[in-house]
């Protein structure tokens, strides 16, 4: 069984047991946290899309961390102005644990 959750402005294809980071949010490691922005649940040739979301379809997660991904430099150039900058950037995230998918 998959579901398709909404976190972050981003969406996520999610199966039970699967590890992902998402945009950083509010919960600590070890707590549990419940999606209930799911836009499709499928499984065995079946198939629920919402309009826009599943009516009372949840996914169950479990934070694993709160981590920081790689550095991303951002490095600007103008040509023949001299003239450069070097900046870098670390974007926050939460690693989670799928726990359950339970469709309505």
């Amino acid at each position: 069984m998959f579901a398709v959750i909404r976190t972050g402005g981003k969406q996520y294809r999610v199966n039970q047991d699967d590890i992902l980071k998402v945009e950083k949010l509010e919960a600590e490691a070890g707590s549990t946290i419940t999606f209930t922005d799911i836009l499709a649940v499928g499984g065995e040739g079946s198939l629920t899309l919402g309009s826009p979301v599943v009516a009372g379809a949840t996914v169950t997660a479990f934070v694993v961390a709160q981590d920081r991904l790689d550095k991303v430099i951002i490095f600007k150039k103008r040509r023949r102005q001299n003239s450069r900058r070097k900046n870098g950037h670390r974007q926050c995230v939460t690693v989670l644990r799928v726990s359950s998918i339970n469709a309505a």
